[in-house]
């Protein structure tokens, strides 16, 4: 947002982000399953909320298009990782882990189960059982049809249960439940300022932190 910004429009977001941020703020813990990363995520995302909050405020659905942003930033996040990880391989001979042992469903935790998950997967399986969004939210903020939310949840929660045995629906639930990045940040008012979330600051409210649509099959 490049002119200058009424007190009232400031006031707007912020409550905007005291009502939205600590469930964009576990989206991204639950996407990328690092507490640390997914602080870094909230604030970019909160970040450009704002730089296009004109846009925003006027959207049908604002905090699907949040969570589509917070999504899409996870998504890019992944595949640097895996970028660096494959640049470290060709120096670092590693020793490779099996996770197809008769034991798998004993040692697999949920998050490592669902980093496994292909991120289309993944991310419908946290919208619908982690947010308890609706097949209509989780297809707004994925900006994919409904009918791909249904194929996609049902089968990334196949292959939870493939890999965590009959009990993956319970298991799951009671990460989703307690799922949540460790750090606090500044206020909505502190982005409206023009600064960027400082990891580690305190938020007013107290709530902990965990490019417009998402793309990728799986």
């Amino acid at each position: 947002m490049d002119t200058v910004v009424d007190d009232a429009t400031v006031a707007e977001f912020h409550a905007f982000f005291e009502r939205h941020y600590a469930e964009l703020s576990r989206l991204a813990c639950l996407l990328t399953g690092d507490a640390s990363t997914a602080d870094d995520l909230a604030s970019d995302a909160l970040l450009a909320m704002w730089r296009r909050w004109d846009r925003v405020r006027a959207a049908d659905h604002p905090v699907a298009y949040a969570r589509g942003v917070v999504a899409n930033l996870a998504r890019s996040q992944i595949r640097s990782a895996v970028r660096e990880r494959r640049r470290v391989s060709l120096f670092w001979s590693q020793r490779g882990e099996r996770f197809d042992g008769p034991d798998v469903p004993a040692v697999l935790d949920v998050q490592a189960a669902l980093r496994r998950l292909p991120f289309r997967k993944r991310a419908c399986v946290v919208l619908r059982h982690a947010l308890d969004l609706s097949e209509r939210d989780t297809a707004l903020a994925l900006g994919i049809s409904v009918g791909t939310v249904k194929s996609q949840t049902s089968r990334g929660m196949t292959e939870l249960e493939r890999l965590l045995g009959p009990g993956a629906t319970a298991a799951a639930g009671r990460v989703y439940a307690t799922a949540a990045p460790g750090r606090t940040v500044a206020s909505g008012r502190a982005v409206a300022s023009g600064r960027r979330l400082p990891s580690g600051s305190a938020a007013p409210s107290g709530r902990t932190v965990a490019s417009d649509r998402t793309e990728g099959t799986g």
